[in-house]
C-alpha cells in the first residue's frame, strides 16, 4: 500500500519536506479554505497539487470534499449543491486527483468526549466516554427524549456527573464534542463561533423526521447523481464509516457494520462507489470482525485508514496502540497487501507524546505519535510483503 499522511495545508505545522524525509509517499488533503457547498476551481486544485508535487510527493486522496448537510437531509437546495459537487469532481478529475474520501454522517464529522485522555506513560489519546456523552445530550443540549436512548446504568452515571461536573467541565465538553473535533475539517462550527450549543441544536433540528431509511435513500440519490462524472473521469468515491459506529443525538447512522456496507454498495452497484476502510471506526462496534470485513470488502475499498481501538464493557472506547486492539491491523494489512496492494493507506489518530504537547496540532493528528505508528505499520507491511514473496 502507498504510505500517505493527512496534511492540513500550507499552514500545517508539519512540513511536506519533513513528511518526505520520514518515508511518506502521498498526501491526503483538501482545499480547507473553500466553504462547504462551493465549487473547487480547476485553478485552485492545480495550484495545490503542484505545490505538493514540488516537494516530491503526490496528492493521493482528497479528504474530504465535504457533503453539505442539505444533501444529507434532502433540503430544498440539495440539487443545486449536488451540481456544485459534480463540478468540483469534474475539476478534480481534470487535474488527475481521482480518489475522494467523504462521509455521510449527519451534523457530526466524528465524536469524542476527551481529546487528551492520559495514559500511564504520560502520553494521551482520544477517548469516548458514553456516560459523559449522555450527560452532554441530556443536560447541555437538553435534547428532548435523549434519556430514552440510554440504559438505567448510564443514566445513573449521568446523575452523578450532574452533581460533580463544573461549569469549566461543561465548557470543555462543549469544546471537545462541538468545536475541536469539527472545526478543523470544514465543520459546521468552528473556533470562535458564538453560541455553539444553539447552533448545534439548530443543525440537529434539520434532521427532524429523518430516519435510517430516509438517510439511506438520500445517500443513494446523491451517489446516483454523481456516478456519471465519476465514470467519465475515473473518480473513486469512498465513504468513511460512521465514527463512532452507533447512533448518537437521535440521528441515524448508515455506515456502521457489514449490513450497512453491503446496502450502500449494492444500492448503487458501480465500481466507482466504494469504501474507505477505517479499521478504527469499525473496531469501535463490538459486533464487527474487522479482518473479516476487510476480506469481504477489499475489492470495493479505495482507501485505508489504519488505527485501532480498545472497547470497554460499558461502551467507552479509546484509541489503542496501532499493533493491538480490536482493529487487528496486522491481519488487516495481510488482507489488503494480498487483495488490493496498490491502495493509498494513512495512519490515523496517533497518540500525543510529551514532546508534541503545546505544538497546536489538530486533535488526533500529532506528529510524533503518527510517525511512531507509521514506523510500526511500515514494519508490518514489509514483513507481510516478505512473507508473500517467499510463497511465490
Amino acid at each position: 500500500m502507498e504510505k500517505t499522511w493527512r496534511w492540513f495545508g500550507k499552514n500545517d505545522k508539519i512540513t511536506l519536506q519533513t513528511l518526505r524525509q520520514i518515508g511518506v509517499e502521498g498526501i491526503v488533503s483538501a482545499l480547507h479554505d473553500i466553504p462547504n457547498g462551493e465549487i473547487w476551481s480547476l485553478e485552485a486544485i492545480n495550484d495545490y497539487k503542484n505545490y505538493i508535487e514540488s516537494h516530491g510527493l503526490r496528492w493521493s486522496v482528497v479528504e474530504s470534499l465535504p457533503v453539505s448537510e442539505a444533501i444529507k437531509y434532502g433540503g430544498a437546495d440539495r440539487d443545486f449543491l449536488i451540481e456544485n459537487y459534480i463540478k468540483s469532481l469534474e475539476n478534480l478529475g481534470k487535474a488527475g486527483v481521482t480518489t475522494v474520501c467523504y462521509n455521510f454522517m449527519p451534523v457530526l464529522d466524528w465524536a469524542r468526549t476527551d481529546l487528551f485522555h492520559e495514559w500511564e506513560d504520560g502520553s494521551s489519546s482520544l477517548y469516548f466516554d458514553k456516560a459523559r456523552f449522555a450527560y452532554f445530550e441530556i443536560h447541555i443540549l437538553k435534547r428532548e427524549g435523549a434519556e430514552n436512548d440510554y440504559t438505567p446504568e448510564i443514566l445513573q452515571k449521568v446523575e452523578e456527573l450532574k452533581n460533580t461536573l463544573t461549569e469549566k467541565d461543561n465548557n470543555d465538553l462543549i469544546d471537545s464534542v462541538i468545536v475541536k473535533t469539527q472545526g478543523f475539517v470544514n465543520g459546521n462550527i468552528k473556533e470562535g463561533d458564538l453560541n455553539p450549543v444553539e447552533k448545534f441544536n439548530n443543525l440537529l433540528a434539520l434532521y427532524d423526521g429523518i430516519d435510517k431509511n430516509q438517510l439511506r435513500e438520500n445517500l443513494k440519490y446523491f451517489l446516483e447523481k454523481i456516478m456519471p462524472v465519476c465514470e467519465e473521469w475515473n473518480i473513486q468515491m469512498c465513504v468513511h464509516p460512521d465514527d463512532p459506529p452507533f447512533a448518537l443525538l437521535g440521528l441515524p447512522r448508515i455506515v456502521t457494520n457489514e449490513e450497512d456496507i453491503d446496502w450502500f454498495l449494492n444500492a448503487v452497484d458501480n465500481p466507482h462507489n466504494g469504501l474507505t476502510f477505517c479499521a478504527g471506526s469499525l473496531s469501535a462496534n463490538l459486533q464487527n470482525d474487522v479482518p473479516k470485513l476487510a476480506q469481504k470488502f477489499a475489492h470495493r475499498t479505495k482507501f485505508v485508514h489504519l488505527r485501532s481501538t480498545n472497547v470497554f464493557e460499558n461502551g467507552d472506547f479509546i484509541e489503542a496502540h496501532h499493533l493491538v486492539g480490536r482493529g487487528k491491523l496486522i491481519e488487516v494489512i495481510r488482507v489488503f497487501e494480498k487483495e488490493n496492494p496498490d491502495l493509498p493507506m494513512r495512519i490515523d489518530h496517533g497518540r500525543l507524546l510529551s514532546e508534541d504537547i503545546d505544538k497546536g496540532y489538530n486533535p488526533g493528528y500529532s506528529f510524533l505519535g503518527r510517525m511512531l505508528a507509521l514506523g510500526q505499520i511500515e514494519g508490518v507491511m514489509a514483513t507481510v510483503q516478505n512473507e508473500m514473496s517467499k510463497k511465490l
